[in-house]
């Protein structure tokens, strides 16, 4: 035999070696196509098909963590994110989950009773994490607990980190916001996602505060979720046991920096709570920068059972209140930019201004005072004659000038790099009013009473208190902020929010106007309505504000005071509004403002005393 007869010889060998195994995985995959396409099997069988299969693995799935950003407080302490040890459950059919006795055992420790618990395992159709009746989390393990369970033999039923966003000992909630189901809102921010199916409007997504306003940053990369496999016939895969998927993205998710300062929110809180602010607010801010350290409101907000009795979403912080006195502040700047009075003027208050019905709040009157004194003691008689030397257009650009009548958080009305739209760190916040209308034309009765913060005059405690830091600016407005950073969550910088000044387009108020309202404010404190407030802590200045409303038809009132301190060297702006008080009560922002005054200079001394330590 040549040569080439033996190489004709191995090349049909080859040829019918390569025929054979090609023939042997087209059976395969014929095989294969027919059981992917074959009709369910009766359940007789005992047989599923592979579609179903992989169906119910799929459903084994928990998520443990959103993968959705965190904030923290502006020391980088954390506001929101917990993680802890909870009991999750995966189904499975009922003679696959173990031993009776382990059950019972672990239904003992959980303290429940062994047929709730096990009717509750067996109805399960998707994974979930043990929770006591009536709570929305996952119960937290003790660590006796663990001891005790990890030593029980029961499938289907593991260990494992649950990362639970609002802790029961949260703060600044209503700042924070929460995230929920908000279809409508979806429908109008995720658009192009739900056409994509990347989104569904079942997802939940920022609905309010900063969790809104930064919900497309927030939501990072994909949750971390575990899977336990089971078999078409619900039992465990031995061997398989779980598997973690999650995003390996070293970006996210990212780490949001707020101007919060947790000791001090969490302490004003707990006095707020204490001393019994059922509905009202408290701003807190930097003086220097106008930064938000505190923003507290109530009644509480419940993030994870918004409408529940007792609670409410609202934030007062940010929503318009009558004012009362408080706009005396704005009035007299008014009338001084416009050189219709001075501080040495003097007024006679007998009680009664003689026409729309207005008196004073002091039963026979004040007597002689100036200007000055009249802010100090609060009179309406000499403050109604100013208002009406003015027109509502002078009063309404002085407001604009105090950064009233306008949303004042901070905002970037270009699109915000990271976003790529613009920003608004409160798209809540609103913008307060003076007047109903436009003004035209307005009679002294209207004027009189509007320049003392009655009628149709709308301010909200975040403006209240900024309005207090632009006098101490000399008149220049600053948006506060309540974020200053966002990070990655490998620590990288993605943006700063730098300080923004706010100045109207009719300009600013005069320096001398605003000191003229400073020593005014000084006044109400040593000689005047703020009195009380002489035995602080520290040195303070401010003014208090009783504004006359309704609540279903009864009389109320709402209580305020605003001020700064310490005097020599101010160093916080607070705004306290105590909403619907019984008619005739002192005023109860008045005392939350003493509190909170010597919660700061408390607060204030020991980061003093800890930076001394340092070397």
């Amino acid at each position: 035999m040549t040569g080439e007869d033996r190489r004709r010889r191995l090349n049909r060998r080859v040829f019918g070696i390569l025929l054979v195994m090609s023939a042997i995985m087209l059976c395969f995959l014929l095989r294969l196509a027919w059981l992917q396409a074959m009709p369910a099997a009766p359940a007789a069988s005992g047989r599923t098909n592979l579609k179903k299969e992989s169906v119910l693995q799929r459903e084994r799935s928990l998520v443990l963590d959103s993968g959705r950003g965190d904030f923290f407080d502006r020391n980088g302490r954390a506001l929101t994110g917990e993680t802890y040890k909870a009991l999750a459950v995966f189904p499975l059919k009922a003679q696959a989950r173990g031993t009776a006795l382990d059950q019972e055992r672990l239904a003992g420790v959980l303290g429940v009773d062994q047929a709730a618990l096990s009717n509750w395992m067996n109805g399960l159709r998707e994974p979930a994490f043990w929770s006591k009746k009536g709570e929305k989390v996952p119960l937290r393990l003790s660590q006796a607990q663990l001891a005790v369970i990890q030593g029980l033999r029961v499938n289907g039923v593991r260990v494992l980190p649950y990362r639970n966003r609002y802790p029961v000992s949260s703060v600044a909630k209503h700042a924070i916001g929460y995230i929920s189901q908000h279809p409508e809102l979806l429908n109008k921010s995720y658009a192009s996602e739900l056409l994509k199916k990347s989104m569904k409007l079942s997802d939940q997504i920022g609905g309010a505060g900063l969790e809104r306003s930064l919900d497309r940053l927030l939501r990072g990369s994909g949750p971390t979720s575990v899977s336990y496999f089971t078999d078409g016939a619900d039992k465990p895969l031995n061997g398989l046991d779980m598997r973690l998927t999650g995003s390996d993205n070293p970006y996210y998710p990212i780490k949001v920096v707020t101007t919060i300062d947790l000791e001090i929110q969490r302490a004003i809180e707990q006095y707020v709570d204490r001393i019994g602010l059922a509905e009202g607010a408290v701003v807190v801010l930097d003086a220097e920068n106008g930064d938000i350290a505190a923003m507290a409101s109530r009644p509480q907000l419940a993030p994870g059972s918004i409408g529940r009795e007792g609670t409410d979403a609202a934030n007062r912080a940010i929503r318009g209140a009558t004012p009362g006195s408080v706009f005396k502040l704005v009035t007299e700047a008014a009338a001084l930019e416009a050189k219709v009075t001075r501080e040495r003027e003097v007024f006679e208050c007998s009680g009664d201004y003689g026409k729309y019905g207005l008196h004073c709040w002091k039963s026979g009157g004040h007597g002689r005072l100036t200007l000055r004194e009249a802010l100090a003691q609060s009179c309406n008689i000499a403050f109604a004659s100013v208002a009406e030397r003015l027109n509502a257009e002078q009063l309404s650009v002085t407001a604009r000038r105090l950064g009233l009548e306008r949303r004042i958080g901070w905002n970037d009305a270009h699109p915000f790099k990271p976003l790529g739209e613009p920003l608004r760190l409160l798209p809540e916040e609103e913008a307060g009013g003076l007047f109903a209308k436009p003004p035209v034309s307005y009679d002294g009765g209207q004027l009189a009473q509007t320049g003392i913060g009655q009628r149709d005059v709308r301010i909200t405690p975040l403006q209240a208190a900024n309005l207090v830091v632009t006098l101490l600016h000399d008149g220049h407005v600053v948006k506060p902020r309540l974020v200053s950073e966002l990070r990655y969550a490998n620590g990288q910088l993605m943006a700063k929010l730098p300080v923004q000044y706010a100045e109207a387009e009719d300009g600013r108020i005069a320096p001398a106007t605003a000191q003229a309202l400073l020593h005014g404010m000084q006044a109400a404190v040593t000689e005047g309505t703020g009195r009380s407030l002489r035995d602080g802590l520290w040195t303070v200045a401010g003014k208090s504000g009783t504004a006359e409303t309704l609540r279903d038809g009864e009389p109320r009132n709402h209580h305020w005071f605003v001020g700064y301190g310490p005097v020599s060297a101010p160093r916080y702006a607070v705004a306290v509004l105590a909403m619907n008080r019984s008619p005739g009560t002192i005023n109860k922002a008045t005392q939350l403002f003493g509190g909170i005054m010597n919660i700061l200079a408390i607060h204030e001394q020991a980061s003093s005393d800890e930076a001394k330590k340092m070397p």
